[in-house]
């Protein structure tokens, strides 16, 4: 599965990238949200974007949105990978057209499962 990572942290984006290549995927990363939806258009389509709320110039709600304002990401999944625990973030993202929500810290088999069940869907 061909991956998109955007978070600002560079040591999440390998922890990330390290995570998703053990498990078989393509990946491909951003530093912010302007970088990811221009690696977006120039590199893809890709099945699911990672995303962190908190990224420079475009926040990952942001991305989210603008991602889902544009019919031909419409089969891209999107999970946000972020810090922002209370519910009404989630449910904000969720509402905005990410798929599936997790939270920092996470675990390799978290990451796993949640990729299986949108691949899945």
């Amino acid at each position: 599965m061909k991956v998109l990572v955007i978070d600002d942290s560079r040591a999440m984006r390998m922890i990330l990238k390290t995570t998703l290549r053990e498990l078989g995927h393509e990946v491909s990363e951003a530093s912010n949200g302007q970088e990811g939806l221009d690696v977006l258009k120039s590199s893809g389509p890709f099945a699911l974007a990672l995303v962190d709320w908190n990224i420079p110039l475009v926040n990952g709600y942001e991305f989210v949105c603008k991602v889902r304002a544009d019919p031909a990401y419409a089969a891209m999944k999107m999970v946000m990978v972020t810090t922002e625990v209370e519910t009404s973030q989630v449910a904000k993202a969720l509402g905005a057209g990410a798929n599936e929500y997790v939270m920092k810290p996470f675990t390799k088999d978290i990451l796993r499962d949640k990729i299986e069940m949108l691949a899945a869907a």
